[in-house]
């Protein structure tokens, strides 16, 4: 054991009147609902990265944590590993997520950097086989090196090309090697910032045939994951070509990738979009492609991704609706892509911010559910499309636009409005919240 948690006790379900703030309230891994554990619908994953390896930095200022196994050496990263299956413990996560350079340092080379990977990877794999703790996905880091400043599978040079590819080779292997049940690609680079130097048509191309030959790759090793695109939208840079749900599918649909490559959402991104969450997660389902999430909230108030934890299950109960509705997670999970404020310095914060954030998501999820087992939205919304299921409706979709516009002087239609009832459809959703 280290000495960075010491004194924080294992988190337990106490119920919603305890005043323990070392407990769950809300969350009960146990608790069936929709005839299955709470646990195993949400699925919830720690991120290695905002937990483990964020300095407390923002745009504004660098630094405020200081944490023990902050370094470059492998005997660090393993102490980083040693911490963070001590606070998945704690916190009873059945799952984690990591880019590789989260969890192993930089080498001067390639190779020295494969290395140290691989290392890191055994290690995790043995904390894997000791703690009910496992993988849900990993991914490849390939926006924060300075190579990667104009982008990777998008960049204008053939060598970053082929860099980013052996990354993410590399990354492929690790997930597959930990058991790992997605792979993520995050584009966080995949864009441009001016159209004088860039070459839409080619990049769109390069990227297209990247996540084809991760596709290609994947059946090459066995990995039976799932691969999910993560979208984001102009941060950091100014057009993404992974803006939305909406710009993705499109994209998979032009290289033929739309059966094998879904998507991870993140509440922030989606806002960042201009979109809600549970838009987002409820496009993705009715398209076919989606896969995951992760979990955070931003603030309003800012016009960037602050990436905090959820507090507002209210806000939150929308999204589970719509993974309900589609019939939740396969591969996917609730993954917290999150980190405490850069003034909350104690591991107190760490642990008490996943509390806070795994209590907002199983109120939100019980209020979801019980919503969807009354049938009550679901009968409302079937009510209002009703005149679709009629032999007329039908044959006029399967006709052509004169027949269609037949009906209207045959039949003498002369439609009138019907009220969308939203204001008592807000009212039915609040009784459950």
């Amino acid at each position: 054991m280290t000495e960075f948690f010491k004194g924080i006790p294992q988190i337990r379900h106490e119920g919603p009147s305890s005043t323990n703030e070392f407990a769950f309230r809300h969350y009960n891994p146990d608790e069936v609902v929709m005839g299955k554990r709470m646990e195993d619908h949400l699925r919830f994953a720690i991120a290695y990265w905002h937990s483990f390896a964020w300095p407390g930095g923002d745009p504004f200022g660098g630094q405020t944590f200081d944490r023990p196994w902050f370094g470059d050496s492998m005997a660090l990263a393993k102490l980083k590993a040693d911490v963070a299956f001590e606070m998945f413990d704690i916190l009873g996560a059945p799952f984690y997520c990591f880019h590789d350079a989260d969890a192993r340092p930089e080498g001067a080379t390639f190779a020295e950097t494969l290395r140290n990977l691989e290392e890191i990877v055994d290690y995790l794999g043995e904390k894997q086989a000791a703690h009910k703790t496992q993988l849900l996905w990993g991914t490849a880091n390939m926006f924060s090196h300075k190579r990667w400043m104009s982008g990777a599978a998008t960049n204008p040079d053939p060598d970053v090309y082929a860099y980013a590819a052996a990354n993410v080779k590399a990354n492929m292997d690790a997930t597959l090697k930990l058991g790992g049940q997605n792979y993520v690609l995050w584009g966080g680079r995949e864009g441009y910032e001016t159209l004088l130097n860039t070459d839409l048509k080619a990049e769109r191309a390069h990227a297209g045939r990247f996540l084809q030959q991760v596709v290609e790759y994947k059946h090459k090793i066995g990995f039976k994951g799932a691969i999910l695109i993560e979208p984001k939208p102009q941060e950091p840079s100014k057009h993404q070509y992974d803006y939305d749900v909406a710009t993705v599918y499109g994209f998979l649909v032009q290289y033929g990738l739309e059966k094998e490559v879904q998507v991870n959402i993140e509440q922030g991104h989606a806002i960042l979009a201009g979109h809600s969450f549970e838009h987002e997660i409820a496009l993705a389902a009715s398209l076919g492609i989606f896969g995951s999430i992760d979990m955070n909230r931003n603030d309003y108030q800012s016009g960037w991704d602050t990436d905090q934890f959820p507090n507002n299950h209210a806000e939150k109960a929308l999204a589970f609706y719509e993974i309900l509705r589609a019939g939740g997670y396969t591969t996917g999970g609730t993954n917290f892509d999150a980190k405490v404020r850069r003034q909350s310095l104690d591991p107190e914060d760490l642990i008490l911010a996943h509390v806070g954030g795994m209590d907002t998501c199983a109120r939100a999820l019980k209020c979801a559910a019980a919503l969807l087992e009354s049938g009550e939205l679901e009968a409302a919304r079937d009510a209002r499309y009703a005149g679709w299921n009629t032999p007329a409706a039908q044959a006029m979709l399967a006709g052509g636009l004169e027949a269609a516009a037949a009906r209207v002087t045959a039949e003498g239609l002369e439609p009138e409005p019907k009220s969308g009832r939203q204001e008592r459809l807000e009212n039915l959703w609040n009784r459950f919240l």
